[in-house]
């Protein structure tokens, strides 16, 4: 660290070496261009002032010869002079600027502040912390602990960034094991192991969130002491910004495509429940449909029977079925046929569901009744 005699020697030498140059130069107060304009306007008075002298010579005689030579130098010494004026009164003013400036410097640099020189106090106190509890020590201890878990933290959040971001390292897990984060801190801080385990007792005690997770054997128990603590891990991975920046990136395209997945979902189940409603009323109208076609037919059969042209005055179920749907279509229309027989039997009181022997078989028949007064026996 340089000396404060030695900064203000430096700014001695720097200030003579200022004024040297303003001694040897006019340039600071006057140019040359300028110069040359002063010695072109003198010429010029002494040329027209030898003009008037030689008139003057030759009206009334020559003239003194020291007369003449007072005049010219008068002439010629007029702006030297007033060029001299001017650089000692500039010289003047820089050189009182200097020396203020120099003596608030000197003032400054003489008396050290007030926290400087109580930490120069503090170094030069031989004081030895370890087994005391006053309150100066306990102050010191703390601020050793504070600094011991800085660096614990920072170490964990790089090793854990690290490991989020490509683990160029080859870390197995984020969770850095107990010897190796305590190697680091002695390295880096010079602390022993009995200070590495009070600052891992002081988080457990600690109600706070210091984004330094103590783990056990089992992740999922929660630890209490300090001897079931197998690995540190950092809450806040300390990533760069271009890892960041990709991670960023990576998650806004994710949930852009999990959007438009769940999107295009619903809108698939929507084109579905659409298509299965449009199919329900398809099938409800072919069901009606089949109705109709069922009781013109039972109708019609009854109405033949009363002419003579049938029987019986009952058709079959299965026969009425073989009449209305070609064989192509029974496997496809057989839910509809379902539907038709269930609404009958149950909506529809003109047509009346029996049970008949026909060609010594037992099967299912349809027989239409029509409001009348009278039985088929008493007919």
């Amino acid at each position: 660290m340089v000396s404060r005699k030695a900064v203000a020697a430096l700014l001695v030498v720097h200030a003579l070496a200022m004024l040297a140059s303003q001694t040897e130069a006019f340039v600071p107060i006057f140019t040359y261009s300028e110069l040359q304009k002063m010695q072109e306007r003198e010429r010029n008075k002494g040329q027209k002032k030898s003009l008037s002298v030689r008139q003057r010579s030759e009206e009334t005689g020559p003239l003194d010869p020291a007369e003449l030579m007072e005049e010219g130098d008068v002439i010629k010494l007029t702006a030297p002079v007033e060029i001299g004026m001017r650089m000692n009164s500039r010289q003047l003013e820089n050189l009182g600027l200097l020396l203020v400036f120099l003596g608030i410097l000197w003032v400054k640099m003489g008396k050290p502040s007030a926290p400087q020189e109580a930490e120069d106090n503090m170094k030069l106190l031989p004081v030895d912390c370890e087994r005391k509890t006053d309150e100066f020590c306990q102050a010191k201890q703390k601020a050793a602990l504070l600094e011991l878990l800085h660096e614990l933290y920072n170490f964990l959040a790089v090793q854990a960034g690290n490991f989020e971001c490509g683990n160029p390292e080859k870390l197995k897990s984020k969770c850095i094991p107990v010897m190796e984060a305590q190697e680091y801190i002695a390295n880096v801080t010079s602390s022993s192991s009995a200070k590495f385990e009070a600052a891992l007792t002081w988080i457990l005690s600690s109600n706070k969130d210091v984004g330094i997770w103590l783990k056990g054997e089992d992740p999922s128990e929660l630890v209490t002491t300090v001897d079931k603590v197998v690995c540190l891990e950092s809450a806040r991975p300390r990533m760069g910004v271009g890892c960041r920046l990709s991670r960023a990136l990576l998650t806004a395209v994710t949930n852009v495509l999990i959007f438009f997945w769940c999107l295009a979902f619903l809108w698939g189940l929507l084109i579905l429940l659409k298509y299965r409603w449009r199919k329900l009323e398809e099938e409800e109208q072919a069901m009606y449909e089949m109705v109709k076609k069922i009781i013109d037919v039972v109708q019609d059969h009854y109405v033949d029977w009363e002419q003579d042209m049938e029987r019986y005055p009952y058709v079959g179920i299965l026969h009425v079925r073989d009449t209305l749907i070609p064989p192509q279509s029974r496997r496809r229309m057989k839910r509809v046929w379902d539907r038709a027989v269930e609404f009958l039997a149950s909506n529809e009181s003109r047509i009346q569901t029996e049970s008949h022997r026909v060609a010594g078989e037992d099967m299912l028949v349809w027989r239409w009744t029509k409001p009348s007064s009278f039985s088929d026996s008493e007919r």
